[in-house]
């Protein structure tokens, strides 16, 4: 028997969280952005108005003006958007203990086994729906099938407020959509898909999978099983611990990057970010990978294997600073990025009495006792000495910000 599986995505979520807020947003283009002061002036989010003019996630301020010299911006409120994703998840938990999140907006539903309390897929997406409209003031859009690639697709397809069903009949349905509909075929992918003419999501189907994996790796036969309707994996039960693959951090400096002292402040914050979660989730990293992203907003990444498994910032960093100097661009920077990759977990390394180990070991339990001193009295209240070079670049706290990070980065496509 297939599984009903459902996927609710709550329409411009943080817009719409606003509107509550602020009536006066309803019925006009408006955009939640950052903060320009920082740099970080894009926008997160936008309402339906805004989008008739063309504004999207991630233009920055300046073109959303230019786009429509009318819109009207906000700026975010992350504790309002949590609070309305518990109370969502709250409603999605009375019909099913398996709900999986997806960001903040966007849950998956396994509820197979409740349709004879409940009724079908679409009567449950349906009573879902009404009750987010009633009961949050929000709308939602719910897909419905028998896998969860084929849910996401089914709510990414009507907006705002409808249901979509895709069944064992889906060729008809999707198959003359655009291949970057398909969860996981980002922007790069895309464009390499377009390039060699396979454009849509049944050019991706009927595509064969060893030339696909040829030319995208295992990804490429990933995407020809979803795109085929072979999806298999399961909706998460509520409480699983999230599998975590990568730990990363990255950040738009509040000024242009142009000394070795301004990279080293920038890449010891994000590298102690990434080691203190790491610490944190009983991990150990085997490579580090960076990202570099110039004032002419051209970016590339680049990645090293380590020595051996760390979770300390110190050798983080290291590898990182090794990377960057290895490929530093010729414009100055306009944002970095530090990302742990290979995780294992701390369970499994290999202990060792030679004496690079007994130092890595020994920088360990010094960076614990940091990271106790600054859940007790705060992030600033141990520093390195070189942050004293720079009061405001140094002045990111990583790990609070890395909290709640905007949705339009958690999600975007690469």
């Amino acid at each position: 028997m297939d599984h009903v599986i459902l996927h609710s995505d709550m329409n411009n979520f943080y817009a719409s969280v606003e509107s509550l807020y602020n009536p006066a947003f309803r019925e006009k283009p408006m955009a939640v952005v950052g903060d320009p002061k920082s740099r970080h002036g894009i926008v997160l989010a936008k309402n339906y108005h805004a989008k008739q003019y063309g504004i999207q996630t991630g233009d920055p301020i300046w073109m959303a003006k230019q786009k429509c010299p009318d819109i009207i911006f906000s700026e975010p409120h992350y504790d309002r958007y949590i609070h309305f994703s518990q109370m969502a998840r709250e409603i999605y938990e009375e019909y099913t203990d398996q709900v999986e999140s997806f960001g903040l907006d966007e849950c998956w539903l396994d509820v197979t086994g409740v349709q004879d309390l409940f009724g079908s897929g679409k009567q449950i997406a349906d009573t879902i729906r009404e009750r987010v409209k009633f009961e949050l003031g929000l709308t939602a859009s719910v897909g419905v099938s028998y896998n969860k690639i084929f849910a996401k697709l089914g709510s990414d397809l009507h907006k705002p407020d409808a249901t979509t069903v895709i069944g064992r009949d889906f060729r008809e349905k999707i198959w003359y959509l655009p291949a970057d509909m398909l969860l996981y075929v980002g922007r790069a992918t895309y464009e390499k898909l377009r390039s060699r003419g396979i454009k849509t999501i049944g050019d991706l189907a009927q595509t064969d999978p060893s030339y696909l994996e040829q030319l995208l790796g295992k990804n490429g036969l990933m995407l020809w099983a979803f795109a085929n309707g072979l999806d298999t994996l399961p909706v998460s039960p509520t409480g699983t611990r999230r599998i975590l693959k990568t730990i990363g951090n990255s950040t738009t400096a509040p000024r242009d990057l142009i000394t070795e002292d301004d990279i080293k402040i920038t890449l010891y914050i994000l590298a102690e970010s990434v080691a203190e979660r790491m610490r944190r989730e009983q991990f150990c990293c085997k490579g580090v990978q960076i990202m570099i992203r110039d004032n002419q907003l051209t970016s590339f990444e680049r990645q090293g294997r380590l020595q051996s498994p760390t979770c300390t910032s110190q050798d983080i960093f290291y590898k990182a600073h090794e990377l960057f100097n290895r490929n530093k661009p010729e414009n100055p920077v306009r944002s970095l990025g530090v990302r742990a990759i290979q995780l294992i977990t701390r369970e499994y390394q290999q202990l060792s009495f030679l004496e690079e180990s007994v130092k890595r070991q020994k920088q360990e339990d010094l960076e614990r006792a940091v990271d106790n001193i600054r859940s007790r009295f705060g992030h600033f209240s141990v520093q390195r000495g070189i942050m004293l070079l720079d009061p405001i670049l140094s002045r990111l706290d990583p790990v609070a910000e890395h909290t709640i990070y905007p949705e339009a980065f958690l999600k975007s496509k690469t």
